[in-house]
């Protein structure tokens, strides 16, 4: 066998492992969206906290009306879906509509309130956990959530360690607490969830990331409904509390479908002086019906007021009047689509840092 044809053969090899690396590059960026126009009924995820705590009515929830929110839920003829089946069939168009139920902290009044009657019914959860506050006044202990644990319709997913405004620290203090929590759920529970949530529902471009590169899928906090092109590490939710989770603005959330979208623009959801405003535009898949009918409300200045909407081709964009106020910055879009209602939301942070 000559030299020559030695790194002949040498060259052909390293060639093919190049185009592999590239095919499988491409491979994961495909599978990250559909990017194309899919018809996804969406699955609707709803958040929830406290139960039966009525001094915290911003997160805390009636077990009567959380009961009520679940029995209407059937009564609408929605599946709850197995936050496992989600994860598996998240590429796949949802023909009809699914409900996936989050609960956010662990707290105890979840344990004592909430889960018995989740338990009596198989309604599958992810219980998303924050290791740091496990077994303090208010919050479950590690033998609570072994038990929940230990039932094959309910999911851990992650909450971060320290529950803290995670996007005020370094990227590195974000990274170091992320992976206390890691050691702590491995020495706890033998694993590391794959589903995380952000605390608050706040992330930047730079926690989403690392989010993206040691989990699954992730959650925030910003409304919309989830559908094969939403981004997989920054997933809506609705939150749902005694404001917001009374019974007919529960049925019209509930009613609600994907609006889909192909790109939303700045990436970057933590804003500074020098980008709030921020330039914000959304490009919609060609043949979208009815698109141009979209109503955005937005909260710049701290005052809830229809967007300033412009049309270019499929292009949304929205100028600001002024800039968002500290600490949230909020967009919401809806549009009335052969009887059925679509909506999707964004959230910008906005900090000193």
């Amino acid at each position: 066998m000559s030299i020559k044809y030695i790194f002949s053969l040498a060259a052909s090899i390293i060639r093919l492992f190049i185009l592999l690396f590239f095919l499988s590059i491409n491979f994961k960026a495909a599978a990250d969206n559909i990017k194309q126009f899919s018809n996804d009924e969406g699955v609707l995820s709803i958040m929830y906290h406290r139960f039966n705590e009525n001094k915290y009515p911003s997160t805390n929830i009636k077990m009567d009306i959380f009961v009520k929110h679940m029995q209407l839920i059937k009564k609408l003829n929605y599946e709850f879906i197995h936050p496992k089946d989600f994860q598996n069939s998240f590429d796949i168009p949802k023909k009809q509509k699914k409900i996936l139920v989050t609960i956010d902290d662990a707290f105890q009044s979840f344990y004592d309130t909430a889960w018995p009657f989740l338990k009596e019914n198989k309604i599958p959860f992810v219980l998303f956990v924050s290791t740091e506050p496990v077994g303090n006044n208010g919050y479950m202990t590690w033998e609570q959530i072994k038990e929940i644990n230990n039932e094959d319709f309910v999911t851990i997913g992650h909450h971060s360690h320290s529950h803290e405004y995670l996007i005020d620290k370094s990227g590195q203090e974000f990274v170091n607490d992320i992976e206390t929590a890691n050691n702590i759920f491995n020495n706890k529970l033998g694993y590391v969830p794959d589903l995380f949530s952000y605390p608050f529902g706040e992330y930047s471009e730079f926690m989403r990331q690392y989010v993206s590169k040691n989990f699954t899928y992730a959650f925030g906090q910003h409304s919309g409904i989830i559908d094969v092109n939403k981004e997989k590490f920054q997933l809506p939710r609705f939150p749902i509390n005694e404001k917001y989770g009374e019974l007919e603005r529960f049925t019209s959330i509930i009613k609600t479908y994907p609006l889909e979208y192909k790109k939303m623009i700045p990436k970057e959801k933590k804003l500074r002086a020098l980008n709030n405003p921020p330039t914000f535009s959304v490009e919609f898949f060609e043949g979208q019906k009815n698109i141009q009918n979209i109503n955005c409300y937005s909260n710049e200045g701290n005052k809830w007021e229809k967007s300033n909407i412009t049309f270019t081709n499929n292009i949304l964009s929205i100028k600001f009047r002024e800039a968002f106020l500290p600490r949230r910055g909020r967009i919401n879009c809806s549009l009335k689509d052969n009887e059925k209602w679509r909506w999707f939301g964004a959230q910008f942070i906005i900090t000193e840092n």
